[in-house]
């Protein structure tokens, strides 16, 4: 690659290589400059993803809501701590000026802030004598391995609507950023893992444009966002309403 960075996949707590030998340019907008090289993802990379996932979920799944919500804190400190070095680097990917790129951070922030109130959130109800002998409850349980994808537009801001509170909750994420402006996503990632998050809770694949429907139909991702296109959304719309997925928990 001529000594030109490669911003490979983070899966199971470290940077893996792609076993794909395709890869995609990724420019600074600015000035048409090539910064990096990206692997274009193929399905045995993705399974490398959810099996790290699965792994982890099975822990994960029963760690305390208390001991999510501390690390999460952890994360937003890590995420101020790395505030201009996350402005920065949308800005270089992106095209953004810093002003507006620290603002789509913020606003990424604020759902982290949000997260860290969980054990709140996830208190379940009881009523007594909803029919006669008869008592309701309800509660709120993880359910797997989440994963999303989102657009060029907000690199920072839209992947963080998404995996802190799918993971606080107790799942696993996989996250797949544009290919225009990944590092971002790849940053974050790595800033999870020193706020003390197990490995594999949290992983970053990359890909083409349509190889986002290959994790759309892996049939071990039990719940899956997108932020894209109109055409993209419809696709995900008819997708996922016309499958019928037993769950089990």
């Amino acid at each position: 690659m001529n000594g030109t960075q490669i911003i490979n996949h983070w899966i199971d707590g470290d940077f893996q290589e792609s076993e794909s030998s395709r890869f995609g340019d990724v420019y600074n907008p600015a000035t048409g400059e090539v910064i990096a090289k990206l692997p274009m993802g193929g399905a045995s990379d993705l399974e490398k993803a959810v099996k790290s996932a699965k792994q982890a979920f099975r822990s994960w799944s029963t760690t305390s809501i208390t001991k999510r919500a501390q690390l999460m804190f952890k994360f937003k400190e890590l995420l101020e701590l790395h505030r201009d070095e996350l402005v920065e680097i949308i800005s270089r990917e992106h095209g953004k000026v810093i002003p507006d790129a620290a603002g789509s951070l913020q606003r990424g922030i604020e759902v982290v802030e949000f997260a860290c109130g969980i054990p709140h959130l996830l208190k379940g109800e009881f009523s007594e004598q909803v029919g006669t002998g008869v008592d309701c409850y309800s509660v709120r349980q993880p359910i797997g391995v989440c994963a999303g994808v989102t657009p060029f537009n907000f690199p920072a801001m839209v992947p963080m609507w998404m995996f802190p509170i799918a993971i606080v909750c107790g799942n696993c994420f996989i996250l797949k950023p544009s290919e225009k402006d990944p590092s971002c996503s790849v940053k974050l990632a790595e800033l999870f893992s020193e706020a003390g998050f197990p490995d594999g809770v949290m992983n970053v694949v990359h890909g083409t444009r349509k190889w986002w429907k290959t994790i759309l139909e892996h049939p071990d991702i039990a719940t899956f966002s997108f932020v894209g296109s109109t055409p993209g959304a419809e696709y995900v719309y008819n997708k996922a309403s016309s499958a019928v997925n037993e769950f089990k928990p």
